[in-house]
């Protein structure tokens, strides 16, 4: 039985499962039940002039040797009633208030940090084909700003994007460049090599530009002729790279993005044995993109979905050094994910830290707070709420799915992996 007591609030260590009898304005986390982490969170506790808390033992940590199990403030029957004690309702609403802000500011900067990515995308397009250096100049500053920042970071969270990010057209190349270069991170690749991998990453699909809309989209109803001059895109993104004066290593990559270790892939259906580093990470990102953001008519995967079907039915198209790690990396459930916790609330995962992957961050469907109020919940600060399964969109509640607004379209970014609010401090 989970049987509660009210402690004094000098009881409370980290490790107690504890109740707030308060309802959510008047605390800043982001659910009402949760097993403490961290000093922070019991100073912020006592922050709100608590004087006894809820604890569950039967859900909590055992107590170390020595500490004695705590004294119960009053008699279980009455515990229902009590209340707790001169709670500043101002100081938990302008808590919960900053928690939201700073939600709302990270969100924003890797938003705009991507769309701005996308707009640089564009700038090259419009100027590769006469004036090729300058296209490489615009590249190589796009890239190297993504790695010196990626390798300032420490450990990295790959955060779901909004909607309606940046500009349409450089949304693919961009996305593929941001998880390649998180690929080339988790397997210790070095500044040069990572900036050799992001700008393969990001000109790759340039041969594009010079075919028809409706045969450069991969997925399409093609005849053989359309599919064969769709394939040749490869070819015209290698001869765009030796235009610009890209090193060998990053043509090599472009020539190799459609490659696939078992010789399935095209255009010259090379062996693993044949492939590159680069060219294999590239492919496989290239891939798991096209799954969860396939082209008109195809219908998408959610990112634990791709996952899946890349472990399972496509895993002989991949090195299986890469794609291990680049699942760890993504963790089960990516950003982008529909997930029932074992308390069967729904929830979108909205970030996952890259060292930490199985316990990802999410945004649980709660019909008591409004969903422009809902904090972050970092799984990792409450093991209890782990994940049961995955879900598809149409599985949802109506309620549930206008809440989450699961993305139609998943773009990612990297923000550093620090803990800024109550419930979402990272663990040492």
């Amino acid at each position: 039985m989970n049987t509660s007591i009210l402690i004094d609030i000098s009881q409370l260590r980290v490790g107690m499962y504890i109740q707030l009898d308060v309802g959510w304005m008047h605390h800043p986390f982001p659910v009402s039940s949760f097993r403490v982490a961290s000093q922070e969170q019991i100073a912020t506790l006592r922050a709100l002039n608590l004087t006894q808390v809820r604890y569950i033992p039967s859900r909590s940590d055992p107590l170390p040797a020595g500490v004695p199990e705590p004294e119960a403030a009053e008699p279980e029957s009455a515990a229902p009633q009590a209340q707790p004690a001169a709670i500043p309702e101002e100081l938990a609403v302008r808590q919960r208030r900053l928690a939201l802000e700073i939600q709302k500011q990270e969100l924003e900067a890797c938003d705009r940090r991507f769309g701005e990515a996308t707009r640089s995308y564009l700038q090259i397009t419009e100027v590769v084909a006469g004036q090729p250096d300058q296209a490489r100049a615009l590249g190589q500053a796009l890239v190297d700003g993504c790695v010196s920042e990626l390798l300032s970071n420490g450990d990295s969270v790959i955060r779901l994007l909004s909607e309606d990010v940046g500009v349409r057209g450089a949304l693919h190349p961009v996305n593929v460049m941001v998880v390649t270069l998180l690929l080339g991170k988790a397997l210790g690749l070095e500044n040069r090599q990572l900036g050799e991998l992001g700008m393969a990453a990001l000109l790759h699909d340039l041969g594009k530009l010079a075919l028809p809309h409706h045969v450069a989209e991969p997925y399409a109803h093609l005849s053989p002729a359309e599919l064969a001059r769709y394939e040749s895109h490869v070819g015209e993104s290698v001869a765009q790279a030796e235009r610009m004066g890209l090193p060998v290593p990053v043509v090599t990559a472009i020539a190799q993005h459609h490659e696939r270790a078992d010789g399935s892939g095209f255009p010259l259906r090379l062996l693993g044995e044949d492939l590159g580093r680069y060219g294999q990470m590239l492919a496989l990102v290239n891939r798991y993109d096209r799954l969860c953001n396939p082209a008109h008519g195809t219908d998408a995967l959610t990112p634990h979905e791709a996952l899946s079907v890349m472990f399972a039915q496509l895993k002989a198209q991949f090195d299986p050094v890469i794609l291990g790690a680049f699942i760890r990396m993504m963790g089960v459930y990516p950003p982008g994910s529909i997930v029932q916790l074992v308390n069967d609330r729904y929830a979108i995962v909205v970030s996952v830290n890259s060292s930490r992957p199985l316990r990802p961050r999410v945004v649980v469907h709660d019909p008591s707070v409004p969903k422009e109020q809902a904090l972050i919940l970092d799984l990792e600060t409450v093991p209890e709420l782990g994940i049961r399964r995955s879900l598809r969109p149409a599985q949802l509640p109506r309620e549930a799915l206008d809440y989450l607004s699961p993305r139609q379209r998943v773009c990612y970014f990297f923000e550093r992996a620090v803990g800024l609010t109550p419930g979402r401090e990272v663990a040492a």
